[in-house]
């Protein structure tokens, strides 16, 4: 049971049924990942939306939870030392839901291994160039007379395209023939590439491995639901 005085954001959004895991978040490409690892885990849940405004990310409920004003975050009830436990950082997150449920980590220990290390690659790499190549792009800084940072991030992205194309060569999946948390924080980056409006800059139709490989993604059920998961109002 989630108690409001240990976990103040309980108070602003308040849970139905307090004895699942409470998810804070906003369909974004950091946000969906929560969600989607969620709905394909199977673990019950309830979803909040948290809007990235200062109202809700900088709020005093919000920070209670997440001090960095960052979604998603969660709070699972039924933490691993039977005690309720918060939880922020999208990545963390999906490592935790992952080993709760025993899915999302391949078979093996050296699955487990290369999931966790192309997952660091996308929270260390993908989704902080892309996001930045967003903002010099599509966002206030594509207005600055300066290009250099915007021909920086682009130039980065390519890179980075080039590396995932090359290791998805003849697999389903970036570790393989297992589905994995890497895979549910790597894809909805690459989905964000059309929402930012550079996929003919980057050259995306160039990458027939990684335009194949969204669209496996993109047709999973648990994936479809998340996507949506929590709504935007």
């Amino acid at each position: 049971m989630i108690n409001p005085t240990s976990f103040p954001i309980s108070a602003r959004w308040p849970a139905t049924n307090p004895d699942v895991i409470q998810l804070y978040s906003f369909p974004t490409p950091n946000g969906v990942k929560v969600s989607i690892a969620l709905e394909e885990t199977g673990l019950p849940y309830e979803a909040h939306t948290v809007t990235l405004s200062d109202a809700d990310v900088k709020s005093s409920a919000f920070l209670s939870l997440n001090p960095n004003n960052k979604i998603p975050a969660i709070v699972d009830p039924n933490g691993p030392d039977g005690e309720p436990i918060g939880l922020f950082e999208s990545g963390a997150i999906l490592l935790y839901l992952a080993e709760k449920s025993g899915q999302l980590l391949g078979k093996t220990a050296t699955d487990r291994t290369k999931a966790t290390q192309w997952l660091m690659f996308q929270m260390g790499g993908l989704g902080p160039m892309l996001g930045q190549m967003g903002f010099f792009t599509k966002f206030a800084g594509s207005e600055w007379e300066d290009k250099r940072p915007q021909e920086r991030y682009v130039s980065e992205a390519k890179r980075l395209l080039a590396v995932l194309e090359q290791e998805l060569e003849g697999k389903d999946w970036i570790i393989g023939d297992h589905y994995t948390i890497a895979d549910i924080a790597i894809a909805p980056w690459l989905r964000a590439l059309d929402f930012y409006g550079v996929k003919d800059r980057l050259g995306w139709v160039d990458h027939p491995n990684l335009v194949s490989y969204v669209e496996r993604f993109e047709a999973r059920p648990a994936v479809q639901k998340g996507l949506v998961t929590p709504p935007r109002a």
